[in-house]
């Protein structure tokens, strides 16, 4: 089983952001029942993990806090452009959760992530778009802002690879309420 951990953005949220989803050739554009914000791949492990993943983060505790989504970009910084991703305003409970999240599965036996955590959704998946209109996107969105919003929960996610990309399923919620 292939898993993640993730927050969900809000309806509203989502919206704001499915607005954005046009005018890129060769773009995918994730659907916004999708979009998330991930605090931790995990990759696959056997049912036994899943098990003691899917109860020991039921033990991270944090209160609610607020978030917001702000500007735009792309991955890899270098190079031919293949992921177009939105931003977020600095907070300090993202990133308290998130260490709460990785010590809770280290706790548990897995490796501890080596890469930077670079907070950010990912809103489409580009193939031979040229740069020159990646950069005329991101200029005509540069000042995209979402409303501010609480979080209040995160989920566990199985995800499954199809044709046309991954399909992602809520294995387990966790109310924040430090």
């Amino acid at each position: 089983m292939r898993l993640f951990v993730a927050i969900d953005l809000p309806e509203n949220v989502r919206e704001q952001v499915a607005r954005l989803c046009c005018g890129l050739p060769g773009a995918r554009w994730v659907r916004p029942e999708q979009l998330h914000l991930t605090l931790r791949f995990i990759g696959e492990v056997d049912g036994g993990m899943f098990q003691d993943i899917r109860e020991g983060l039921g033990d991270v505790v944090l209160d609610p806090f607020p978030l917001q989504l702000d500007g735009v970009g792309f991955f890899p910084p270098r190079g031919r452009p293949r992921v177009v991703w939105i931003g977020l305003r600095q907070s300090c409970g993202l990133l308290h959760l998130r260490q709460r999240i990785e010590s809770c599965l280290v706790a548990l036996g897995l490796e501890p992530e080596t890469r930077k955590f670079a907070p950010h959704i990912t809103i489409a998946r580009l193939k031979n778009t040229p740069p020159v209109r990646v950069g005329r996107f991101l200029e005509n969105h540069n000042l995209f802002c979402s409303a501010p919003f609480s979080v209040d929960e995160f989920f566990l996610y199985s995800s499954r690879l199809g044709r046309n990309g991954a399909i992602h399923r809520i294995e387990a919620g966790y109310p924040l309420a430090g």
